[in-house]
């Protein structure tokens, strides 16, 4: 009988750490950084920082595509993000292709290609393609970016950017 109770109590075990590796297997977790990056771009195109500091970390790193060189946590990314969305006030229209991701553990990484149509305070348009790069962390069951890196190609004979960055 003891043995019977053991073995039931070992399958038991087995199951339920089958259900908790199933739920947290990296399938699921791409599912979930799939949907982080498609709030990112509702964000975005809303020019809703509420919706941006649900997507990166407090402690996020960035180099971003302006200066400064650098923005140490979100607070100070944030200021960027405002500063931003104050110049293109009528909107920034976004679109994300080329997603790649993967999912090691409790860290992750990425890359995308990212299309904004800007519109400035006057109603013109102005459009943009920058290349994003972007490492994930998982705390508290919850994915967020914790570093983050924005760039365009640069013609290095004029010294000019490439601001729609195209293969």
């Amino acid at each position: 009988m003891r043995k019977i109770v053991c073995v039931v109590a070992s399958a038991a075990a087995a199951a339920s750490i089958g259900v908790a590796s199933a739920a947290a297997s990296p399938a699921s977790d791409e599912a979930r950084l799939r949907a982080l990056e498609a709030d990112y771009v509702k964000a975005f195109s809303a020019e809703d920082l509420a919706g941006l500091t649900a997507v990166y970390a407090p402690d996020v790193f960035v180099f971003d595509a302006v200066p400064p060189r650098q923005y140490v946590g979100w607070e100070a990314y944030k200021k960027d993000w405002a500063e931003l969305f104050a110049l293109f006030p009528g909107g920034a229209p976004t679109t994300m292709s080329d997603l790649s991701l993967t999912v090691a553990g409790s860290v992750a990484y990425g890359h995308n290609i990212q299309s904004t149509d800007f519109v400035t305070k006057d109603g013109q348009h102005r459009h943009l393609v920058v290349r994003v790069s972007d490492v994930f962390r998982k705390a508290d069951g919850q994915w967020r970016i914790v570093q983050e890196h924005v760039s365009f190609p640069v013609d290095l004979s004029t010294d000019k950017p490439d601001l729609l960055s195209t293969p």
